[in-house]
């Protein structure tokens, strides 16, 4: 709490004098980066199809066994842009094998983007149609090769550093992304198979991690002096969360897409969090909710409006979580959890600052589901950079411990601002969101750039009492500094 209010006495302050001094030499600074995106990528028959949560290679001279596997390391916001990396070393765990010789695997640089958990051997946007300019992935330099033993539980570890150098230098265009092939290189043989531990193995220890150390490469350290004044500076950030009832179904029964969206422009959102978000399944009337909804955005405030979308239980059709900005995104990714549910990250950048904004709709039967849900969101959420706001619908009350378990890093911001006298409401409701306040909008303890406004629960009752939802959107309100 501390942290919180230092904040909004800081936004008070103006800057009177300002000194130039020259910079110690900097420290050195690790960070351990999780992967981001992962995926294998498989020829022959299946050029066409996903592989799933899959890490494996495979030499052979069948189309049908050959396969490479793909990571994503999110160097873009997790080291700053222009630092001096002295080394960045990638390992994976063997997880399973079949019996024979070890193998010489190498690490490649992936020269073109491609999307997450929408990728083929033959396409690097399934969605869009996209295809690589070389079935298998756009491959460049080659970083490092090891050989990979038979032994299930072993550690590989690459040497990266050349391409994490240029990623972050910039030197490789408009994203900071480090994305990483591996390919066997040795001759074809049914023994060739490995499989390595992915991002979401239940031995967190085993998952793929990025090794990253750097130092500052800026010359000059600049100190502001303050003294308190009633001005202020920022750039307000409104963040809403909002479960649509299966796409827009309302309390009296009806799919409106249309009024879903009006609802949802009462309350002049920059970015909202939608969940129960359909693809191409009944519900939907086969048809693609998030594009309904960008379309009725831009028809509504005149504005272009971004998005991405994930399927909660990893299919290609049903249910999932999208998040929608008049913020270009910058970045995005997902992971998906124990229990068939997803969280869904994007990033923004506000008044200059990097802002990840999550997604997430809980396990609803269980409370034991819901704890390892968080404990998950928490281990990866941790990995991504300041600063982070979660929303979602959690499917539990604000004195449960899956609530005390998740503010333990983040503050309630619905609590906060009514602990502040800034949470607004409608007569007779006292921050429900459904039968009770089972929504939320959580924001990382950190203070820095974020600081928390006010919070509202917004009326979307027409004349006849009819809502859009079975839900009522929550609103937070932020300055970023």
């Amino acid at each position: 709490m501390r942290t919180r209010v230092a904040a909004r006495w800081a936004m008070g302050c103006a800057a009177i004098a300002v000194t130039i001094v020259p910079a110690m030499a900097s420290a050195q600074t690790t960070v351990n980066l999780p992967a981001v995106t992962h995926g294998t990528v498989r020829a022959g028959s299946y050029a066409s199809q996903k592989q799933g949560d899959l890490l494996a290679t495979r030499a052979s001279d069948s189309g049908d066994y050959l396969r490479r596997a793909i990571l994503k390391f999110d160097t873009q916001t997790q080291v700053p842009a222009g630092a001096s990396v002295t080394s960045a070393l990638l390992t994976v765990t063997v997880k399973t094998v079949e019996t024979g010789a070890s193998r010489h695997v190498a690490a490649y640089q992936i020269t073109q983007s491609y999307g997450d958990n929408d990728f083929t051997w033959n396409e690097r946007y399934v969605s869009l149609g996209t295809k690589w300019s070389t079935a298998g992935g756009d491959l460049g330099s080659k970083l490092d090769t090891q050989l990979v033993s038979n032994t299930v539980g072993s550690k590989v570890t690459f040497n990266v550093t050349p391409l994490v150098k240029q990623a972050v230098s910039g030197a490789l265009g408009s994203s900071r992304y480090t994305r990483v092939e591996l390919v066997d290189l040795d001759g074809s043989t049914s023994d060739s198979y490995r499989e390595f531990a992915t991002p979401t193995d239940s031995n967190t220890a085993a998952r793929p991690v990025l090794k990253v150390t750097y130092g500052s490469s800026s010359s000059t350290t600049t100190t502001t002096t303050t003294t308190s004044s009633s001005s202020s500076s920022g750039t307000t950030l409104r963040v809403m969360q909002y479960n649509t009832h299966h796409g827009g179904y309302g309390t009296d029964g009806v799919w409106n897409v249309h009024r879903l969206i009006a609802s949802a422009l009462k309350g002049s959102p920059d970015v909202i969090s939608f969940n129960e978000v359909e693809y191409k399944d009944s519900y939907s009337n086969n048809q693609d909710d998030l594009a309904l909804y960008l379309a009725e955005l831009k028809s509504q405030t005149g504005k272009t409006w971004y998005g991405k979308f994930v399927v909660g239980s990893g299919a290609s059709t049903g249910i999932g979580n999208a998040i929608v900005s008049h913020f270009p995104l910058d970045t995005s990714g997902h992971l998906q959890l124990a229990d068939g549910r997803a969280i869904l990250n994007v990033t923004i950048t506000v008044n200059g600052r990097t802002i990840n904004v999550f997604s997430t709709h809980l396990d609803d039967a269980s409370s034991s589901n819901r704890l390892t849900e968080v404990g998950e969101i928490e281990t990866w959420s941790n990995g991504i950079a300041q600063q982070r706001i979660i929303c979602g619908d959690f499917n539990a009350q604000s004195t449960d411990s899956v609530s005390a378990k998740m503010k333990t890093s983040y503050y309630d911001a619905w609590a906060e601002a009514q602990s502040d006298g800034t949470a607004t409401s409608f007569p007779g409701n006292t921050g429900q969101t459904r039968s009770s306040r089972i929504d939320y909008i959580y924001y990382s303890h950190s203070a820095g750039d974020l600081v928390l406004k006010s919070a509202q629960v917004l009326d979307t009752r027409d004349a006849n009492g009819v809502q859009p939802s079975d839900h009522r959107p929550v609103i937070a309100v932020f300055t970023v500094k």
